[in-house]
């Protein structure tokens, strides 16, 4: 959710900054961009197409790291760049606190129960995986760099989630990129010189 929210103000933002400056857009200029496709393709199948009622934990798991390997390579390539810093940090944040916690970002029962108020007790249990998600619940006390982990919660009319702060920083790098496509001033209007008019 935070995400997409990103992406949206993102582009709002890009688009009335070039209204209002007549700055001219321009296409991201990026190394590896292929990279990014196929770094996505792994969590894309695991947690979001029907598959991922078929695709055992432990593929699940080693989806979710190889997928955030590959878009922290992708950030790093583009580290230059505005906003890539923010997103490599964020995702290289996420990245630590998965891999210190068995593969799976760790949630707190407590989050658990702010994000899916209406959900049987049975539909989650401590140490195990939430779902067909990317998280897996623990005490803070059992999760180690809790601080990294979803330790934050938004609800936006139906929606309910839980997120990290390398997510808010992943978010923030979303929009400082796309802010940044509107950088280049819109290129002079050139006007006819009077001597031109006047031979016309």
């Amino acid at each position: 959710m935070i995400l997409l929210g990103a992406f949206s103000v993102g582009l709002v933002a890009v688009g009335l900054r070039a209204l209002i400056l007549r700055r001219e857009l321009h296409p991201f200029d990026v190394r590896w961009m292929g990279l990014l496709f196929v770094a996505f393709l792994p969590q894309w199948f695991a947690f979001v197409l029907p598959t991922r009622f078929e695709i055992p934990d432990v593929w699940a798991s080693l989806a979710l790291v190889s997928s955030q390997i590959g878009l922290l390579l992708f950030a790093l390539a583009n580290v230059s760049k505005p906003g890539f810093p923010l997103l490599a940090l964020g995702l290289a944040s996420n990245l630590l606190v998965i891999l210190l916690n068995g593969g799976w970002m760790p949630i707190s029962p407590e989050m658990v129960q702010r994000v899916l108020p209406q959900a049987s007790p049975d539909f989650w249990q401590i140490g195990a995986r939430l779902g067909t998600g990317k998280d897996i619940v623990l005490p803070v006390e059992q999760t180690r760099l809790w601080v990294l982990s979803d330790i934050f919660f938004i609800h936006y009319g139906w929606n309910r989630a839980a997120f990290s702060p390398g997510d808010v920083l992943v978010a923030l790098g979303v929009i400082r990129a796309l802010w940044s496509l509107a950088d280049r001033p819109a290129p002079a209007r050139v006007s006819a010189s009077p001597v031109a008019a006047q031979e016309g």
